[in-house]
């Protein structure tokens, strides 16, 4: 126990309630107390602890990481010497928070603490020590202030209350200077933070650039892995990654693993992912009792036989894992992966419970359990640039039980990472409609569909883009798992139309809805499935059609965030036929669903004037934007956009705009 002169210390001994002992005029050194009681009855018990008196201006507290713009810092403070299971519980009888602040810009962030054992714990599957931890992530240069507060108390955690002084580091302060970033794109720290900007779309805080995604819905249990600490293996859903072990760099990824080289196969899958040109993966934090029952952040009772022994959808409250209380190595692992993926542009999608398990935590109410859990996952990982936090999988929760999460989440993240909810199909107003416009701190909807052909994922985003902005608070809308739970869509081998309709249906009819981005989900009645995948490179074919889709709107220039849904404007259009994205009088986007073999669609240029350029791009196979039979129109009236470049037949993406915004190859 390390003390500064002036501070205050307090002492709770094993099940007695806090006590202060006042000690002054204590030259430098180390000390050795010894505490005894003794009951009224008879009967006597002591401790002793050690207390080193640090010179006066001296601190505690270490400061670590790359002191640059949008950069990890950690603050790494010396504390009470516990464990994981041990009294008072780290996790709930301590707050650890540290208010940052930069005087240059005014900005104060209050981001809360974690207990982290031995500091090291990914390394040393270490369970106890005297570490705690802050993360943060300076959105400014120059000098940032930092204040401690470390608190004690019964559940000091979940309350809002001061409680009373922990000792050690309370009060404390220091500061530090932060420089530029020197990373590119598309490591997450060129862009900055991912943020909800009340649009349809995040935008990036450091670029401005505004995010369209694209990535793995699938396999929810992608933290069932055999190398993060004591993961079960209940129906031998437990992960080896082992078919992207050859996608392991270690010139690039060393630094990421841990214990000699685990993790080396998951991160092979995340940056073959990112290889293909897509920017996102999601995963469950917390599946007890749900389909897989393998992921979990909680510390086990026992070891992984006794966890695998009790029955499915008995073991929350079966008496295996502490309710309470974390797996300190297994959240230091976690966090390794998801920043490696931070370096390789990807959006972390946390899936916080599913429709199995979300009336576990608190009997599905904001409870002790809840907040814990949520404020251990904030703790740990809302550092990191670009997620969401998804409040359930097919959620089942109340209305009210949905805005008070939401709440909590809006409340205790200091960044305001968008909050979303994952929808059961066809869930339309009678579940949404509570926690619309100024009922709610929600951000967005986490589409579901059920059709096999994905014929009504258009449908579904525009009727929620459309509902959100009626409502006064316009919602980021992804669609994120398109298809239906047996089929969605299927490895190349067994393709099927899924690849046809996923392209055409899902991924673009989605995009000119409104949407915000795609994640994929692979039916289980197929190899690589949501709870069996093991391999990406099972969709590798998919993967070019989506690296295509997210090159469209960077080198056609297309600004998608300004344009809405606007089929009126275009012949043949309807639900799974021809599609339009417009801001009337600059920007069109078309989709020709079927081609456009005799040149006859026409495009309402009423709201435009002067003279625009007509690019088509080839959806299946990218490549530039090209020239098709009509190169020009004139706004003012209804025009034809011609025939394809080639393949007629084919579905095609047509931009018009009023500027040249490409290079263009000549037709055929």
């Amino acid at each position: 126990m390390h003390f500064i002169p002036g501070m205050v210390a307090t002492v709770k001994w094993k099940m007695m309630p806090a006590i202060l002992f006042l000690v002054s005029d204590l030259a430098e050194g180390t000390y050795r107390f010894e505490f005894s009681a003794t009951a009224v009855g008879g009967g006597s018990d002591s401790d002793q602890v050690d207390v080193t008196v640090l010179p006066e201006g001296a601190t505690t507290v270490a400061v670590s990481g790359e002191l640059k713009k949008w950069h990890r810092v950690t603050l790494h403070c010396p504390g009470p010497a516990t464990s994981e299971t041990a009294e008072p519980n780290p996790f709930a009888d301590y707050r650890l928070d540290a208010t940052f602040s930069h005087p240059g810009s005014g900005k104060s962030y209050v981001v809360p603490g974690f207990y982290a054992a031995d500091g090291d714990a990914a390394e040393s599957s270490g369970d106890a020590g005297d570490q705690w931890q802050v993360r943060f992530r300076p959105d400014e240069e120059g000098t940032w202030n930092y204040v401690l507060s470390f608190r004690s108390g019964d559940d000091i955690a979940i309350d809002a209350g001061a409680g009373i002084s922990a000792g050690y580091f309370d009060g404390e302060a220091g500061s530090f200077e932060v420089g530029p970033t020197d990373k590119a794109a598309p490591d997450l720290r060129a862009k900055g933070r991912l943020e909800y900007v009340g649009a349809h779309h995040l935008r990036f805080a450091e670029t401005g650039e505004w995010f369209m995604k694209c990535g793995t819905d699938a396999p929810e249990n992608l933290l069932a892995y055999e190398d993060f600490d004591a993961t079960p293996d209940a129906g031998n859903r437990r992960k080896s990654w082992s078919p992207h072990a050859a996608d392991y760099d270690a010139s690039r990824m060393s630094g990421f693993t841990w214990q000699g080289g685990k993790g080396s196969e998951l991160l092979g899958a995340i940056d073959y992912l990112a290889s293909e040109g897509l920017n996102a993966f999601s995963f469950l934090t917390f599946n007890i009792d749900g389909d897989d029952d393998n992921v979990f952040p909680h510390r086990l009772v026992g070891d992984v036989d006794a966890y695998e022994a009790v029955s499915d959808n008995q073991r929350w409250n079966g008496g295996v894992v502490y309710k309470d209380r974390f797996d300190v190595s297994k959240l230091d692992q976690w966090d390794r992966i998801m920043s490696f993926g931070g370096t390789r542009g990807m959006f972390l999608h946390f899936k916080t419970q599913e429709t199995e398990n979300d009336q576990r935590l608190d009997g599905g109410a904001l409870g002790r359990e809840r907040i814990l859990y949520y404020r251990e996952l904030v703790a740990r990982f809302g550092h990191h640039l670009a997620l969401n936090w998804n409040i359930g999988e097919e959620n089942t929760n109340t209305p009210a039980q949905r805005i008070e999460f939401a709440q909590w989440f809006h409340d205790h993240d200091p960044y305001r990472h968008p909050v979303v909810l994952h929808t059961y199909p066809d869930q339309k107003s009678a579940v949404y409609s509570p926690l619309l416009g100024n009922a709610s701190t929600y951000a967005g909807a986490s589409l579901q569909t059920n059709n096999a052909s994905f014929s009504k994922v258009f449908a579904d985003t525009l009727a929620w883009v459309g509902n959100s902005a009626a409502a006064g608070r316009k919602w980021v809308v992804a669609c994120d798992e398109p298809g239906d739970a047996q089929h969605a869509l299927r490895p190349d081998d067994d393709a099927g139309n899924s690849h046809l309709d996923g392209r055409r249906n899902a991924l673009w009819g989605h995009a000119l809805a409104g949407g915000a981005g795609v994640e994929w989900y692979f039916g289980y009645r197929h190899a690589h499935s949501d709870l069996t995948c093991q391999d990406f490179r099972s969709r590798d074919r998919f993967w070019d059609v989506c690296r295509h889709f997210l090159e469209f709107w960077e080198i056609s220039g297309a600004p998608f965030w300004t344009m809405s849904n606007a089929n009126a404007l275009v012949s043949g259009s309807g639900n799974n036929a021809n599609r339009c994205l417009a801001s009337p009088g600059s920007h069109y986007v078309v989709q020709l669903y079927r081609g456009d073999g005799g040149g006859t669609t026409t495009l309402d240029l009423t709201g435009a004037a002067g003279d625009l350029f007509v690019r088509w791009f080839d959806p299946r196979n990218g490549g530039a934007m090209r020239q098709g039979s009509v190169t020009t129109v004139s706004g003012g009236g209804v025009v034809t956009l011609g025939r394809a470049p080639d393949s007629p037949d084919e579905d095609w993406i047509v931009h018009v705009s009023p500027a040249r915004m490409d290079s263009p190859v000549p037709a055929g």
